[in-house]
């Protein structure tokens, strides 16, 4: 019987299978940023244990509250300096070289197809874009991943999202995963991965499909994952020209990761795009999604563009093209924070930058502190706020505060219409 990717990273990695069903597996990547992980090295050192397995294969940023807000952030922001200055951990990115986690290290090259990956943060799975097994644990796991380089999972089953059609101008990645979450809803993948896969899915960037394995905890899932291919390899090229004679023989190498035509699925969601409209959430679950239309007219009060879903250059890219030219819509607040500072860097040198600023938004540094509502765009109680981020729980950007999850053409087209707008007419003026 055929294997998934899924199945063969498991086997690949597998150290012991203490129980049946359990796996404990070799760890290619340990991530860590200063909001999960200082709880995780303050109780290694109460307990002696203040060591880890391999300072080369951990990855340490301050990315959630940047620069620090209060004594509390700066305290844990302290705490990983310390600690990566401690174990000698290259790859530390303090404020200033510093990113958002999930949109930083693959754009550095740390993550490649087979590999696993293990963080404190739910939205790890991100980075099963490349074809690796990425998965979001909590304190304990990212303990024992720092000092022994290893995690304990089950057996994996997968659940296959096949995407066929074509997308439509002003449809993106974002509608596609809010569309497919609403059709899992959010438990449909409970302690599953979902493997993405079709036309749709082997045209896409590979920032579009780091959107869709972004979203997937959003339906329960441990991890989502696309197959490895050109496109891949192309990404991944700077950092892996040494380890292979030429671009085909990586893609020809990076098929080894992918699941056998007879590998068996939990269960198969075919989706045709090709009519799907932008996608818009409402009240207060990732899988309560309408059409656009359905919301239109919808006040806001605040429009945010970034995160680790949609902060990427093409992102605001897409949202540059419907403000060039437009201003915010009295009333509404506009905040882009680009999520690295490379995409900081291209967004300036494009005139991104600029159209933004020229629209009336406020330019924020690489962070992740409007997306959970720990800084930099707290809303308040009773406003509402058009977002390119991942969730919108009640109280997720401020106790009180409403979120609307949307694409980056989305979130334009309702900063310059203070409603809830269908990007399109926009796009096509």
């Amino acid at each position: 019987m055929g294997k998934t990717i899924a199945e063969k990273i498991f086997e690949a990695h597998l150290r012991d299978t203490p129980a049946p069903g359990n796996m404990v597996l070799d760890l290619d990547v340990v991530m860590c940023h200063e909001i999960t992980t200082p709880i995780a090295i303050m109780d290694l050192m109460e307990k002696g244990m203040d060591r880890v397995f391999d300072p080369a294969k951990i990855k340490a940023v301050i990315d959630h509250v940047t620069p620090a807000k209060d004594s509390k952030t700066a305290t844990q922001g302290k705490i990983m300096r310390d600690w990566a200055k401690r174990h000698e951990i290259k790859d530390f990115f303090d404020i200033g070289a510093n990113g958002v986690c999930h949109a930083l290290f693959p754009e550095k090259g740390f993550i490649r197809p087979g590999y696993t990956v293990i963080m404190g943060d739910s939205h790890t799975c991100t980075h099963g874009a490349f074809g690796a097994f990425a998965a979001g644990v909590g304190t304990t796991d990212l303990e024992v991943g720092i000092l022994k380089g290893v995690c304990t999972f089950r057996t994996p089953q997968t659940l296959k999202v096949e995407i066929t059609g074509t997308l439509g101008p002003g449809v993106t990645a974002k509608d596609v995963i809010l569309r497919v979450i609403k059709e899992l809803t959010v438990n449909g993948a409970t302690d599953q991965v979902i493997e993405f896969t079709g036309p749709v899915v082997e045209a896409m960037s590979m920032a579009a499909r780091m959107t869709l394995c972004n979203m997937a905890v959003e339906a329960g899932a441990t991890s989502g994952l696309c197959l490895p291919d050109q496109v891949t390899a192309e990404y991944l090229w700077p950092f892996i020209q040494n380890d292979y004679a030429t671009l085909e023989a990586a893609v020809a190498d990076f098929a080894k990761w992918h699941s056998d035509p007879d590998a068996l699925y939990s269960k198969l969601l075919k989706l045709d795009v090709t009519d799907l409209a932008p996608q818009v959430t409402f009240s207060f679950k990732p899988d309560q999604v309408k059409d656009v239309g359905d919301l239109e007219g919808t006040p806001v009060d605040q429009v945010y563009i970034g995160s680790c879903t949609n902060g990427r250059i093409e992102d605001l890219r897409a949202a540059a093209e419907i403000l060039q030219g437009r201003t915010l819509a009295p009333g509404v607040r506009g905040i882009v924070t680009p999520a690295t500072p490379k995409v900081y860097s291209m967004a300036l040198e494009e005139g991104i930058i600029k159209i933004f600023m020229d629209a009336g938004f406020c330019i924020l540094n690489p962070t992740c502190g409007a997306c959970l509502g720990m800084s930099s765009g707290v809303l308040a109680e009773g406003e509402v706020c058009a977002s390119t981020t991942n969730r919108n729980f009640n109280g997720r950007m401020g106790k009180g505060g409403t979120v609307h999850l949307m694409s980056p053409y989305a979130a334009a087209a309702a900063a310059v219409t203070g409603t809830i707008s269908d990007p399109r007419p926009f796009l096509a003026a």
